[in-house]
């Protein structure tokens, strides 16, 4: 029989917390992974890789499978829509404790045609690049910073100060002058990759 202080309520409690630690435990060693796609296969493979980790119990080493969007608004006939545009096409991120059989079950996904890294090794993110993806998507929240404006120009390489990418060196794209912003191109998963950045986050070279 339950006592108050040990009552079924307060045993949940317990196995929940214990739960959550231990699943703390199990992804303290874990990192985020990019893993090749065929074109247009983002979807099918995070959601194929999903089922593979549940079947074959590889929950304690696959964590999660992201695919990058970001919601943007669509001109249609005349009519605006929010779409969701991937951020990364043929890119999917997975975070995951590397081993011989972690890499077996996300290789060996249908749709899976490699993982990003130098020769057969995959890479795993930097943690600024993972910060840096989730605020495109949304999902933190970007850090306010104040409008300021710095002589720069279309093509000019400059050196990114602050943020998640403090010390990269990207080629300025665009420049959007009245909200105090640049779109700046950096070397990401072997490729250019755009990031928005506010003026007072770069430097001149």
């Amino acid at each position: 029989m339950s006592t108050p202080e040990s009552g079924p309520g307060g045993v949940v409690e317990e196995v929940v917390a214990a739960e959550a630690e231990a699943e703390q435990r199990r992804r303290r060693d874990s990192q985020w992974f990019v893993i090749h796609t065929y074109s247009g296969y983002e979807n099918k493979v995070k959601t194929n890789l999903e089922k593979r980790v549940n079947s074959m119990g590889m929950e304690d080493q696959i964590f999660q499978v992201l695919v990058p969007v970001e919601e943007t608004l669509e001109v249609k006939d005349g009519k605006k829509r929010t779409i969701q545009r991937k951020i990364f096409p043929g890119y999917v991120l997975v975070e995951m404790t590397m081993t011989d059989d972690s890499w077996y079950v996300v290789r060996n996904t249908p749709g899976v045609t490699g993982f990003v890294g130098s020769g057969s090794k995959p890479t795993p993110l930097l943690p600024e690049e993972v910060e840096q993806i989730m605020y495109q998507m949304g999902l933190l929240e970007a850090r306010p910073r104040p409008v300021a404006r710095v002589d720069v120009e279309v093509g000019e390489n400059i050196r990114v100060r602050s943020g998640p990418f403090d010390g990269f060196i990207g080629v300025i794209d665009q420049i959007d002058a009245e909200r105090g912003k640049l779109r700046v191109l950096v070397s990401m998963f072997g490729r250019e990759t755009p990031l928005e950045l506010d003026f007072t986050q770069v430097e001149k070279l």
